[in-house]
Parts: C-alpha cells; structure tokens; sequence
C-alpha cells in the first residue's frame, strides 16, 4: 500500500509529550478544520501515560488515522500496540525499518527493555505524503541514525526523529547506523527554509535556521 501525492494547505495543531523512559517526544497532530490526526511515535511504556494523552485526544474529539514511526528503535515505536488496540489505525514506518516491528523485532525491543509493537501496515518510501484531513506531511528518507529514519516535512514544520536535535543529532553507533548517510540527511533538512520549526525525537522544540548556526553537526555537514 502507497499513499496518494497530495499537496494542500491549512492550519495544524502539534501537541508534544515527552514519554518514555528515555524521554521520546510523542506528537498528536491535528487538522484544525476536520479534527482528523496521526499520531507520531508513541513511546510510552506505562499505561497511564498513553491514558492521559487519549483523554486529550478524545476531550478534543480527534479522529486519528494513522500511527507514524520516524524510526523502527523500540523508544519510538513500543505505544504501537496500545494505540492501535484503541484507535484501530495502521501502523507507518519506512521500509527499511519494517523489521524492528512485529516478530523479527521483538528480542531487540526485550533486549533494551521496551515492549514490542505490532508489524506494520504501511511501507513509507521516500516522497510519500501522510495525509490527514487537509494537511499533508511529506516524506524525507533521512537515514544515518538509522536505515529508515525518516523526517516529516509540512509547510513550516518538520518532525526529525533521531536525525536532528537542537544543539546535536542522533547517534551513529548502532549497527544500522552511517555517519555518510547522516551527512547526507542534514544536507537534505537545511535545504528547508530558516524559520522551519524543528520538532525533534528528543530534547527541545528549534528551528532550521538556529541549527544552521549553531549545531556543530549541521556546519560541519558538508
């Protein structure tokens, strides 16, 4: 399954919450006109965290359509499971990534200490949009934290995972992970305009441009 080219334009609403036991930011975002939502890697592993933001979710009548991954590493992906057993929404990750869910990535999620999640339901490729009402969040393929890391890109916003954070990016020593790939991957986000917001995997809210000047990682890029 693919998802269709769409290009539209419309007010959206970000919610952040940081979860997890290593901190995740979990993001709820909305279309404004139509309520419709995804879900952006929801990383809770206790029940009573997952709780709280379904009763925001269902305070502000929200119809959330997907689930999307930016990465398959179990911080990111181990409040698949919950969400979807509530919400019945597909599951979206980068094909590269597919393997870190369902079975073929359950010992690695035990293995740190996260809870599996449910296979996937949608390969994302670079170049797909994830639409949800009137908005349409383009994908960027930008691995180098991980093979199918992806970024998130709306009209004055980008989600980046575990590729860019404010002051730093993700780490490279994993077994999947390329420091030639991540070079690549900052090359692609500072195309962006300056005043894209930068809603990272970890950490703070910052913008492309602040990255641009004071991130070591993304100077040192080229």
């Amino acid at each position: 399954m693919r998802l269709g080219n769409f290009d539209w334009l419309t007010s959206m609403k970000v919610q952040m919450f940081a979860v997890g036991k290593v901190s995740t930011n979990c993001y709820v975002v909305s279309c404004e006109e139509t309520a419709e939502a995804v879900i952006v890697d929801p990383a809770f592993d206790r029940r009573s965290e997952a709780e709280e933001i379904f009763g925001i979710i269902d305070k502000a009548f929200l119809k959330l359509k997907f689930i999307v991954n930016t990465h398959g590493h179990p911080d990111h992906t181990c409040g698949n499971g919950i969400v979807k057993e509530k919400f019945s929404v597909p599951i979206l990750v980068h094909e590269k990534d597919a393997h870190f869910l369902g079975e073929t990535g359950l010992s690695i999620a035990q293995a740190f200490g996260f809870g599996g999640s449910p296979p996937a339901d949608v390969l994302l490729q670079d170049g797909d949009q994830v639409k949800f009402g009137n908005v349409a969040l383009k994908i960027v393929h930008t691995p180098g934290h991980s093979l199918g890391g992806i970024s998130l890109a709306g009209e004055k916003e980008v989600f980046t995972g575990d590729t860019l954070f404010k002051g730093s990016i993700g780490r490279m020593d994993f077994p999947d992970s390329s420091e030639a790939d991540m070079k690549i991957s900052l090359a692609q986000l500072a195309h962006l305009s300056d005043d894209f917001i930068v809603y990272p995997g970890h950490g703070l809210t910052t913008t492309i441009g602040e990255e641009k000047r004071s991130n070591p990682f993304m100077r040192a890029r080229d």
